[in-house]
């Protein structure tokens, strides 16, 4: 059987697209992900995204890592917004769900911006801020960003955190609301060019130990520049969106 595929990328986080809405790809195949996302002998991608028809919203959105796992991803989201404007289920806006809840998100010549869910899981630690935004991520500051090494101590962080560990995102501030980021993904276990979730919880962490005071933060990831707003109500992080370009890349087939 050979399965038709789409392949999308948001600031280099790159994604296997499956309009699964007669539901010919069996969910939870956990052989087949990982064949899929295989950088050598399948696709390549860090992720599957499967769209799917739902009765209360335009569509649904199940996302599994490269290592089958199911989780949210940010940027999938965004791409996953873009690949439903592909497929002409919606328009320039939607409503979708997730496996964290529900999404709101508008597109626009290719940029994506996505509603995040609100944040009020965050706990500040010693040198490191864990905060999670629809899945797992610790945040610690760091100097010489470049020549960090991002996989050696991300997998060792990511390893400390009981299952399902945490995402592990390292950072240098660029001016008063830059911040560059580098991310060791779990699911992925590797550094990946971005992480959606990751700069989100990197914005609403500097702003909650007060290295910025600006509520629209720019973040320079490896594969592009994403950006993140919010307001703060309390310690609670809402109107949480996370905006940048959701491109297509190609479409094939393969055999399954």
């Amino acid at each position: 059987m050979n399965l038709t595929f789409y392949k999308y990328q948001g600031t280099g986080n790159d994604f296997v697209m499956i309009d699964n809405r007669s539901k010919t790809f069996k969910k939870h195949n956990i052989d087949l992900v990982l064949k899929l996302c295989d950088r050598h002998f399948g696709v390549g991608a860090d992720g599957v995204i499967l769209i799917e028809n739902d009765t209360e919203f335009d569509f649904k959105m199940i996302y599994y890592n490269a290592d089958g796992s199911e989780t949210f991803c940010g940027n999938g989201g965004r791409c996953a917004t873009s690949f439903a404007k592909y497929l002409n289920i919606i328009e320039n806006s939607t409503h979708f769900i997730a496996i964290d809840g529900a999404h709101f998100a508008t597109i626009e010549n290719n940029i994506v911006s996505l509603k995040m869910i609100d944040v009020d899981d965050i706990r500040i630690q010693e040198n490191s801020v864990f905060v999670y935004t629809g899945t797992q991520h610790h945040v610690t500051l760091v100097e010489s960003l470049d020549a960090y090494p991002v996989f050696e101590n991300g997998k060792k962080i990511r390893n400390s955190y009981k299952a399902p560990g945490s995402n592990v995102n390292f950072v240098e501030q660029v001016t008063a609301d830059s911040f560059r980021v580098r991310t060791y993904e779990k699911g992925v276990e590797n550094e990946t060019l971005a992480c959606g979730t990751g700069v989100t919880a990197v914005a609403i962490a500097m702003h909650k130990i007060k290295k910025t005071k600006s509520n629209l933060i720019s973040l320079p990831v490896e594969g592009g520049t994403l950006e993140v707003s919010f307001t703060e109500e309390n310690g609670v992080y809402k109107n949480v969106f996370l905006k940048g370009p959701a491109t297509f890349v190609f479409k094939g087939e393969v055999l399954i």
